[in-house]
């Protein structure tokens, strides 16, 4: 199964709102896995990876806000290479 990996920081309203909980609530329906952790900025960083199908469905409900107390005012990823070698889904900062 191909997998691929992402890493993804959001800014908006992403802190203080369940932002990271609801994202990893999210990964894991959708057996992603990867971290999640706020920035000092107040933007969020995301490692993901999944096949190309999980990580479309990840992606647009990051871009949409997981939670509806939040708000995605910018969006950015990238490819990672090597794809990084995660168990499961994880809160981490």
């Amino acid at each position: 199964m191909v997998k691929i990996a992402k890493s993804i920081t959001v800014n908006g309203r992403v802190q203080g709102v369940g932002f990271r909980w609801m994202t990893q609530m999210v990964a894991q329906q959708l057996h992603i896995v990867g971290k999640v952790e706020n920035n000092a900025d107040g933007s969020v960083y995301i490692e993901a990876v999944g096949t190309p199908a999980e990580m479309a469905r990840f992606t647009a409900a990051v871009k949409a806000s997981p939670t509806p107390s939040g708000k995605v005012t910018s969006y950015e990823e990238k490819l990672l290479d090597p794809i990084p070698a995660y168990d499961k889904f994880r809160v981490t900062g």
